[in-house]
């Protein structure tokens, strides 16, 4: 019977994709997004951005780095770095920001900073992996002993199309000593070779330092006419977004946001303090940034997506979209979207063939908890520019979801023999079964209507699925 049923949901279509599943829909103008559970219950994600090789790439804040397929949500652990990360990145230090090579074909190349400790200080790291078709490999360190805290060390890295490559590094709590000091490296954004050396043309040819004054960088992206925005962490007011200029001084700890009392103007006008173009307070935690311009969401074009963890208190959890002016230097208007989840966005990425936005969640509490998740929101009445096809390695359904009292899962091949899990989004263990079979039946008659998520592991890479019990 089972196997009839399996036979069944296969010919009806409802077995093949999730997107065949009603899933809730979000309004932002004309323009309508659905929303999709890419990968759920994975710890921490920090950095997320979609790679040159049509997969997004995933930083965990506990050392791992995922290799993701956008459409079947299949992934991979390509490093893991667990074993050197700070309190096992339970904490603010961990896996931090991650640029790939532009020229991919030819350089296959991940750049990645990352804290770990040495003695009983922790330290911040920027390194160089080698990609070769399954996992990151021989390391090269480039830049190695950054001081690093149990707060503020940044650290967000892009790549300009002078294939520089920019970093921002954290004030670690000094209260801005730091920051103001042009021989440390903390409390600045970074402008470094491709091959860790110094570029020759930075305003000092001997120092990585492109900019100052800075308190905590967790965002950088490029925008229109090569302008680089940055997203800052203030004290208790004025989180900023930034444009980086070199030789500017961003002020922090003797200006927080624009310089607008006496004493603040005074120092700016003796220390070259560029303003940034839009603040906030009291602080919202501004984090990872990107910029949107494509024709699948065309409210959000020549924007700024801005990912926002939301204050102590737990309130402005949301994704931010800044509206600029058609030359970039200033902001035009300000949406929120999100909010509803309540839960802290640490990163967005964009899909620049379905202009789908990819949001990272780390949940609900300073400085994240999980279980974690990944979510899709696409113009489904969008067609694709050049989408490339790609058959997808293995696949989950499951059928009916939501559920009442029982469910089906199907299984690809490759699954058979391996474990499965069923967590409750607060962490309890629902089931483990074997995959002996395409069709497993699951009775869940028992648990309690709301969200839980499956997660099933083969040699092919892990699947994570989310259900609903009514």
């Amino acid at each position: 019977m089972k196997k009839l049923f399996s036979i069944l949901l296969t010919a009806t279509g409802l077995c093949c994709n999730d997107r065949t599943i009603a899933q809730p829909t979000w309004q932002v103008g004309n323009t309508t997004l659905t929303e999709t559970n890419l990968v759920t219950g994975i710890v921490l994600p920090w950095e997320i951005l979609w790679g040159p090789d049509d997969y997004i790439w995933c930083t965990t804040r506990p050392g791992k780095v995922l290799r993701i397929d956008p459409e079947s949500g299949n992934y991979t652990i390509v490093l893991d770095k667990s074993s050197i990360i700070p309190n096992n990145g339970s904490g603010e230090p961990g896996m931090l920001g991650m640029a790939i090579h532009p020229e991919w074909n030819s350089t296959p190349l991940v750049f990645i900073v990352y804290n770990y400790t040495m003695g009983n200080s922790i330290r911040e790291r920027l390194s160089c992996f080698e990609w070769n078709g399954t996992s990151l490999v021989n390391e090269v360190q480039l830049i190695n002993d950054i001081p690093g805290n149990y707060i503020h060390n940044g650290s967000r890295l892009l790549i300009t199309p002078d294939h520089k490559l920019m970093m921002t590094t954290g004030d670690t709590g000094d209260g801005g000593i730091s920051s103001q000091n042009i021989a440390s490296l903390n409390g600045k954004v970074l402008r470094i070779n491709l091959d860790g050396s110094v570029p020759s043309d930075n305003p000092n040819p001997d120092s990585y330092v492109w900019s100052l004054g800075h308190r905590n960088g967790q965002g950088l992206c490029l925008g229109p006419n090569g302008l680089i925005y940055e997203s800052e962490h203030g004290q208790n007011n004025s989180d900023e977004l930034n444009i980086i200029a070199p030789s500017r001084n961003y002020g922090w700890p003797e200006v927080e946001g624009a310089c607008n009392t006496s004493s603040e103007q005074s120092y700016c006008t003796a220390n070259n303090v560029k303003e940034p173009i839009r603040e906030w307070s009291p602080c919202r935690a501004v984090n990872g940034i990107e910029y949107y311009n494509h024709p699948a969401i065309p409210e959000w074009n020549n924007s700024v997506l801005m990912a926002v963890l939301g204050g102590l208190s737990s309130d402005y959890e949301r994704m931010t979209v800044l509206h600029l002016s058609g030359d970039g230097l200033s902001i035009t208007g300000e949406d929120s979207y999100f909010s509803q989840f309540n839960q802290r966005i640490r990163d967005i990425c964009l899909n620049p063939y379905t202009g789908a936005v990819y949001v990272a969640f780390n949940g609900v509490q300073y400085p994240g908890s999980g279980p974690n998740l990944i979510k899709e929101f696409r113009n489904l009445n969008f067609n694709a520019i050049n989408k490339p096809t790609r058959s997808s390695i293995q696949e989950i359904s499951i059928f009916p979801n939501p559920a009442e009292d029982r469910t089906v899962i199907q299984f690809s091949e490759s699954f058979y023999g391996s474990n499965f899990t069923i967590h409750s989004f607060s962490g309890k263990l629902m089931t483990e079964q074997k995959v002996d079979r395409d069709a497993v039946e699951i009775d869940c008659s028992r648990w309690g209507a709301g969200n839980y998520f499956l997660t099933a592991t083969s040699s092919l890479g892990t699947i994570t699925k989310t259900m609903m019990v009514k």
